[in-house]
């Protein structure tokens, strides 16, 4: 009897386990259920969807007139430069939210296809972690430290108080300042000079290469790489996605809201903060 009794715990254990425990493949979690595609990345919403909403609050981190307000912005900025800025808040990411914020923007192609114009915002309410994904058009101007420095010193000061809305407000005048060219400036403890570091890793680099030209015959003028091509990273680094194409078919183009999304690339450009 005791056995039995053993056997029949062992299995309610197991089965309670296994019930409470994502499902393989289950990348991301959300109050509000995702439709997850095969590669556990949600599915690229309807066109009529995409032209109306770009804050998709999975978590219901947002009152219904805050996210209505933050529409407002991104839409009218979009009306405005053609740039679209994506929300998305969801209760756990069950994986790298960094990685996996990139190949969901890239997924749903936010962003023009001709001019990689967008922009992607991951809250996970679980992981206390958010992070800003930058399109390649983008990424020269929304570089990974202006990221950073938007997340650190306006989004996460307000998160830790749990007023999503008053963070994502600032980080959206932060970037559509950073777009703009007039955000850098504004920028509290900005370094001033070239850190002292880098003037050590330059000198270091100039005695390599001219200890190498000192080194080097008289058969091959000339440098040669070692590759050919760009070096990408994978992993937590630097990610290559393509070619600056996108998914997310369908018709694309301009529209009222925000546009619908039109096959914009993403290559691993941005920052993760948490708090």
């Amino acid at each position: 009897m005791k056995h039995i009794y053993n056997y029949t715990y062992h299995f309610l254990f197991l089965f309670l386990l296994l019930v409470s425990t994502p499902a393989l493949g289950q990348r991301v979690e959300a109050t509000d259920k995702i439709e997850l595609d095969s590669d556990g990345l949600p599915a690229i919403p309807p066109v009529s969807v995409q032209k109306t909403t770009k804050i998709f609050d999975y978590a219901h981190l947002l009152q219904a007139e805050e996210k209505q307000q933050l529409q407002h912005r991104v839409g009218e900025y979009f009306d405005k430069t053609s740039t679209q800025i994506v929300i998305a808040t969801v209760d756990k990411v069950n994986d790298d939210i960094s990685l996996y914020a990139t190949e969901w923007a890239h997924k749903w192609g936010i962003g023009q296809k001709n001019k990689g114009n967008g922009v992607f915002i991951l809250i996970s309410k679980g992981d206390r972690k958010v992070t800003i994904r930058s399109g390649y058009g983008v990424e020269p101007m929304l570089t990974d430290a202006l990221s950073r420095r938007i997340i650190e010193e306006k989004m996460i000061p307000y998160f830790k108080r749990g007023n999503y809305y008053k963070g994502l407000d600032e980080a959206i005048t932060a970037i559509q300042q950073v777009l703009a060219g007039e955000f850098k400036n504004d920028l509290k403890n900005q370094d001033e000079g070239i850190p002292f570091w880098v003037i050590l890793l330059i000198i270091f680099i100039v005695i390599i290469l001219i200890s190498s030209f000192g080194k080097g015959g008289h058969g091959g003028g000339g440098w040669h790489s070692s590759g050919g091509g760009p070096i990408i990273f994978s992993g937590s680094g630097r990610s290559s996605w393509g070619s600056g194409g996108g998914f997310g078919g369908g018709s694309f183009g301009g529209g009222f809201g925000g546009g619908s999304f039109g096959g914009g690339g993403f290559g691993g450009g941005g920052a993760t903060g948490g708090w």
